[in-house]
C-alpha cells in the first residue's frame, strides 16, 4: 500500500501523467499518475489517504522546488496536470462527503493589472495542498472581490500584482473587502510587493512565493 501511495506522490512531482506519456524520458513506459491512483482506489485504499498522502505530497515537493528555484513553470503546469489526471478518481467521494476538502479561497489579479501566470500558479499549488479555489480572473476591482466572497464564503482571499502602478489598487481594494467582511484573511502576492508594503496596507499575509502562501493557510485555525 505504502509503495503505490509513494509511487503516486512521485509521479505527481516529476509531471508523470499516464502510461502513454514520454514525459519525464526516464520513466517512458511505466504507469503515471492516472493508472496507480485508479488501481489504489480499486485495491480499497481510502481516498483520504491517496489524496493526502499521495497527490497532495507530489505537489507539495514541486512547490517547494519551485520556491528553491530547483523547478520551473512548466514542471508546476505538468505536475499539476498530473494530479489532476488522478483527481478524477477522487472527486466522486467530494460529492458524498467521504473526502473533505479544507475549506475555499478566492484568488485574483488586481483592477487594471492583467497578468495572471503568477497567480494561475498559486492556484496550482494551493489546489495541490487540498484547497477549493474560486479563481475568479484579472483585473478585478472591489466590487468582483466582495462579490465572491458573499457568493462563495471564502475562508481566504489571495490577491495579485504584476506592475508597480497597480499593486497601488490592492489598499482601497483590501479596505472594501474588510469594511464587508472584517474577519476574512486577505493574502497578497507578486513581483513588486514586499512585506513592508503588506504591514503598509493592513493585509494578513504576504508571501514571495507559493509554497509560503500555502504554509501560511495552513498554520491558520479557522472555527
Amino acid at each position: 500500500m505504502d509503495d503505490i501511495i509513494a509511487r503516486i506522490a512521485y509521479c505527481v512531482e516529476r509531471g508523470k501523467i499516464n502510461l502513454t506519456s514520454n514525459y519525464p524520458p526516464d520513466l517512458k513506459g511505466e504507469e503515471g499518475t492516472d493508472e496507480l491512483t485508479k488501481r489504489a482506489i480499486e485495491e480499497g485504499i481510502s481516498p483520504e489517504e491517496v489524496l493526502n498522502k499521495g497527490l497532495i505530497t507530489g505537489m507539495e515537493r514541486i512547490g517547494i522546488k519551485f520556491r528553491d528555484n530547483k523547478a520551473f513553470v512548466p514542471d508546476v503546469l505538468i505536475s499539476a496536470k498530473a494530479m489532476n489526471t488522478g483527481m478524477k478518481y477522487i472527486k466522486p467521494y467530494f460529492l458524498s462527503h467521504q473526502v473533505k476538502l479544507k475549506g475555499r479561497i478566492v484568488i485574483g489579479t488586481v483592477a487594471g493589472d492583467l497578468h495572471d501566470i503568477g497567480k494561475n500558479i498559486l492556484g496550482m499549488i494551493l489546489q495541490g495542498g487540498g484547497w477549493e479555489i474560486i479563481d475568479i480572473g484579472v483585473d478585478c476591482n472591489a466590487e468582483k472581490f466582495i462579490n465572491a466572497v458573499k457568493i462563495y464564503n471564502p475562508l481566504i482571499i489571495g490577491m495579485s500584482a504584476l506592475l508597480t502602478t497597480t499593486m497601488l489598487n490592492m489598499e482601497l481594494i483590501l479596505k472594501e473587502i474588510k469594511r464587508v467582511s472584517p474577519g476574512i484573511k486577505v493574502m497578497i502576492g507578486g513581483a513588486p510587493l514586499s512585506l513592508e508594503f503588506a504591514e503598509k496596507i493592513g493585509a494578513d499575509h504576504y508571501s514571495p512565493d507559493p509554497q509560503g502562501a500555502l504554509e501560511y493557510i495552513n498554520s491558520l485555525t479557522f472555527n
